[in-house]
């Protein structure tokens, strides 16, 4: 297993670059109505890969922007097997059921992505029973709980289907994954008889009929006969 500090590193690296993404794309300007999701359209699919980096004003990008370099952050460090892959389907997953069953409007945001983070990261430790995984459920409850609040419908200009939808395909995710080994796993403790155990003495030897007689002679009074030389 990789130091702490080595994997910390590794841990930060992909979610800050992800994250230089979504801000340089707010800094250009790129048009929602043009890279958002726009549901049950041909021309709203291409936002299923492009909306989560697209925001709509500066408070939309600043709330997502800690939560979600944190629980991707998160993901990796803890679940770092399955991390990729877990994100690259809530990310996918997400988008496309936002594309199927969303209101008839641009949806924008990582936000959607942000709750299936959450719920992954929940969910795991619900699933997989481990003490770990269920200390970090215990966490992103504490820290995020109020999200819930977003899956809630009719608020105005708040994508609440990406936020529930993101949500369910969390769940979705931490099921599929959760018989993956773990990297959170505390080592099992060798005791100090186990490191070095002695082998079990033979009452008989292995083939005391097969030996000459002058080394049955030799017994030294352990067991029957001893082939000692």
């Amino acid at each position: 297993m990789k130091k702490f500090s080595e994997r910390l590193k590794l841990s930060l690296k992909l979610p800050a670059v992800f994250l230089g993404i979504i801000w340089l794309a707010f800094l250009f300007n790129f048009p929602p109505t043009n890279w958002g999701v726009l549901p049950l359209s041909v021309d709203g699919l291409k936002g299923i890969l492009f909306s989560p980096i697209i925001h709509g004003d500066i408070q939309h990008i600043v709330s997502n922007s800690a939560p979600f370099f944190m629980l991707f952050s998160m993901m990796l460090f803890f679940y770092p097997k399955v991390a990729k892959s877990a994100f690259g389907l809530i990310y996918i997953l997400s988008g496309f059921l936002v594309w199927i069953f969303g209101r008839e409007s641009y949806h924008i945001g990582a936000s959607g992505v942000v709750y299936g983070m959450v719920s992954f990261l929940f969910w795991s430790g619900v699933f997989r029973r481990s003490i770990p995984s269920i200390v970090i459920s215990l966490i992103v409850t504490f820290l995020y709980s109020g999200l819930w609040l977003g899956v809630l419908p009719n608020q105005p200009g708040v994508s609440w289907e990406g936020h529930l939808l993101g949500g369910i395909v969390g769940v979705f995710v931490a099921y599929l994954f959760k018989n993956s080994r773990s990297d959170i796993q505390p080592p099992k403790k060798t005791y100090s008889w186990e490191e070095n155990p002695e082998p079990k003495k033979k009452f008989f030897d292995e083939n005391p009929f097969e030996q000459k007689r002058p080394e049955r002679l030799k017994g030294d009074g352990d067991g029957w006969y001893s082939s000692h030389t």
